[in-house]
């Protein structure tokens, strides 16, 4: 399964949003989640760890999961944060991704993550108008 995931703040720290579009065979799925205020590079880790849970509720065992964030994904990659406001969303990503068959993170540039993007983007929209 594909999962190309992305993490937004209006402000850093500030309202936040996590956008996570699956792609399988015979699954195509978006989400718009809204966060609560965080930084972005929080939003980035917790848009990871919403795309991990999200593929394996669909029984997903195989997984190449795209995301623009370097800081986030580093730190998956050296399985340590050094920013302790990181370390308990690498925890559970690791968690996660240690019970999959095969793991794989890559970095996307934002023109290549747009549709993850625009759904974060979306999500922390939907937080602004209910707020009206």
């Amino acid at each position: 399964m594909e999962v190309f995931v992305d993490g937004a703040s209006a402000g850093n720290p500030g309202l936040s949003g996590a956008g996570v579009v699956l792609k399988a065979e015979g699954v195509y799925e978006q989400l718009a989640i809204p966060l609560a205020i965080m930084t972005n590079h929080e939003a980035e880790f917790v848009a990871i760890k919403l795309g991990l849970e999200a593929a394996l509720k669909k029984k997903a065992t195989f997984i190449r999961l795209y995301s623009d964030s370097k800081v986030a994904i580093e730190a998956i990659q050296k399985r340590h944060a050094k920013n302790p406001l990181f370390k308990p969303h690498l925890e559970e990503i690791l968690r996660m991704s240690d019970s999959l068959e095969l793991f794989f993170i890559e970095w996307r540039n934002v023109a290549q993550n747009k549709q993850a993007d625009q759904l974060a983007r979306q999500a922390i929209k939907k937080q602004k108008q209910a707020g009206k």
